[in-house]
């Protein structure tokens, strides 16, 4: 789902009703309109978190800083922080990016809750009792080589050829060290399909939906998000368990959260 962003040139402070200054909004989220907030709670420079409710949502905001630009350590920090406190009381959430604003509380009322309010619903219903758990599984570098190796033949015999090349001829094996670390990562990305889904299809059952990440390394096995309804966490949990027990001697894997579920807002 797309979320607010601070209007171009937007003033950070506008009249409300009776002239009183109203400072510009930074919006974390979205959840239900009487949800309770953790007592003390605070946000961006430590100004109080609130709600801003219109009919069924409500919309947890702060004063947006109005001296400075957003995009330090510290704001992605705060952001985090009231997401996760929220999670950590059950309260459901449709967690939105870092950088939403409004020009006011009644903009957010108005334009963010007002405006989206069926869509808003329907996006709370769905995460609601449900958490994001995120699995990374990373190969055992050392290990899933030696398999490499020895379950292809023809590379572990160019291998051992070369490994017999003497130091001062390596320049005339050069093509062929190029061509085994061609086999070798064919032969990498073949496995790593073919484990990364076998694990997601061990994991699938006990999650409502999953969304897997390409891999950012040539290690990296898999990297899915997972939905998984609160009564079935023990569940789910004891499946990464038995996996991680299963392949700890050539890919470990890691649980994950609960997370902000990012993964499982639409877009629009």
């Amino acid at each position: 789902m797309t979320t607010p962003q601070t209007p171009e040139g937007a003033a950070q402070d506008t009249r409300g009703a009776g002239g009183a200054a109203t400072a510009a909004q930074y919006v974390y989220g979205v959840t239900r309109a009487g949800a309770q907030l953790p007592a003390g709670l605070t946000g961006l420079d430590d100004r109080p978190v609130t709600l801003v409710a219109h009919e069924r949502c409500a919309a947890v905001t702060s004063d947006l800083p109005a001296d400075r630009p957003l995009g330090a350590r510290a704001d992605l920090l705060a952001h985090q922080k009231v997401l996760e406190a929220l999670l950590e009381t059950g309260t459901v959430i449709l967690p939105f990016r870092f950088g939403a604003a409004l020009a006011a509380p009644e903009a957010v009322e108005k334009e963010l809750l007002a405006a989206n309010a069926d869509r808003l619903t329907q996006v709370l219903d769905g995460l609601d009792g449900r958490v994001e758990l995120r699995v990374k599984g990373t190969y055992v570098q050392d290990a899933v080589l030696r398999e490499v190796v020895s379950d292809d033949p023809e590379i572990a015999e160019l291998n051992q050829r070369l490994r017999e090349v003497p130091e001062d001829a390596a320049d005339a094996a050069y093509y062929e060290r190029v061509r085994l670390g061609e086999m070798i990562a064919q032969s990498l990305e073949r496995r790593r399909e073919h484990d990364g889904q076998a694990l997601l299809e061990a994991l699938a059952p006990a999650a409502e939906a999953l969304v897997r990440k390409p891999p950012a390394r040539e290690e990296d096995v898999v990297d899915a998000a997972f939905l998984v309804e609160n009564d079935r966490r023990s569940d789910f949990e004891r499946a990464v368990q038995e996996l991680a027990d299963t392949h700890a001697d050539r890919i470990t894997v890691r649980l994950i959260g609960p997370l902000p579920p990012y993964d499982f807002v639409p877009e629009a």
